[in-house]
């Protein structure tokens, strides 16, 4: 009995072995390399739109006489803002087209995006490396944290002083009348469209940058390929600077300027030692000059690459 009893204890060992293997290589393959933050760019500024702004908000509410194209607003107070999606959202959209990307993901049934589905492709795509991707499929496991925080971006003090003793039709906006003409029988059809006036400025936006790296011996190079991340986010914003933000775009709403830019830096060291201060890259200064600009060597200083 005793024998046969060891020889069962035998084979469930026997069986369950391989198990045990299987799960350790799932383990293996799931397990990420481990990624280290080097430090954060902060990169503020201003909006000023140049032409009237329209970011829509929720029109579900049947108000007599109302607005057909209302813009999107902060509900404690009622002012517009810029949520920091729509500003993300178009620059990479922009940059998608940029780097002529395609456009193999659906998202709901009339609206396709790119999106990287292999980790081959993700490896060579800016965007995606910058902006990030959901980490499933045949990325889990694979990408790193999403790079680019983009903030939402409210009217500055002087903005809302002046639209609060202007003679707008509503609120800090106006009212826009388009009209729709029969090509044929010259019927026309009046829409409403609310903008915020030109001239008006948002501000501070904000974008935050994370650099990473994840081997401590390549740490230089690795560097080098995440601040160019950087500054894809930075041909993003001079991308939007010739397009348009918002809704109408191509009827003469939503140009802008980012101006008055401030670009700091915090190293890793500013986490850990409240000595170590934040470093000013650049201040007031526009897209192009910033590009133009030193700003890596001096991010690169800071971080003390051995």
């Amino acid at each position: 009995m005793m024998r046969r009893g060891s020889k069962t204890l035998s084979i469930s060992l026997k069986q369950r072995l391989p198990i045990t293997e299987l799960l350790a290589d799932e383990t293996k393959e799931e397990c990420m390399p481990s990624i280290q933050l080097q430090g954060k760019i902060f990169l503020k500024g201003t909006i000023n739109a140049l032409t009237g702004l329209h970011i829509g908000g929720n029109s579900g509410e049947l108000d007599i006489g109302g607005i057909d194209n209302p813009v999107i607003r902060n509900a404690f107070n009622r002012q517009p803002y810029i949520p920091g999606s729509s500003l993300r959202g178009k620059m990479r959209g922009l940059l998608d087209r940029h780097f002529n990307k395609p456009l193999e993901k659906r998202v709901g049934r009339d609206v396709r995006v790119h999106e990287c589905q292999t980790s081959a492709d993700y490896d060579k795509c800016p965007v995606c490396q910058a902006f990030g991707v959901a980490p499933q499929g045949a990325l889990r496991g694979k990408t790193m944290p999403t790079r680019v925080i983009v903030r939402d971006t409210f009217l500055t003090q002087g903005s809302l002083d002046v639209l609060n003793i202007a003679d707008t039709d509503t609120d800090f906006t106006e009212i826009k009348t388009e009209v729709a003409i029969d090509r044929i029988t010259s019927a026309a059809t009046p829409r409403q469209q609310e903008r915020v006036p030109a001239g008006a400025t948002f501000g501070p936006f904000q974008i935050v940058h994370s650099l990473y790296t994840q081997h401590e011996n390549d740490r230089s190079n690795q560097l080098q390929g995440e601040l160019q991340f950087f500054d894809t986010v930075l041909t993003g914003l001079e991308l939007l600077e010739d397009d348009y933000l918002g809704g109408s775009g191509s009827r003469g709403s939503g140009q802008i300027a980012f101006e008055n830019l401030e670009m700091t830096f915090k190293s890793r060291g500013c986490y850990e030692n409240a000595d170590i201060a934040p470093i000013t890259i650049a201040e007031n200064v526009d897209i192009k000059t910033l590009r133009q600009s030193d700003y890596t060597a001096k991010i690169l200083e800071a971080v003390s690459v051995k």
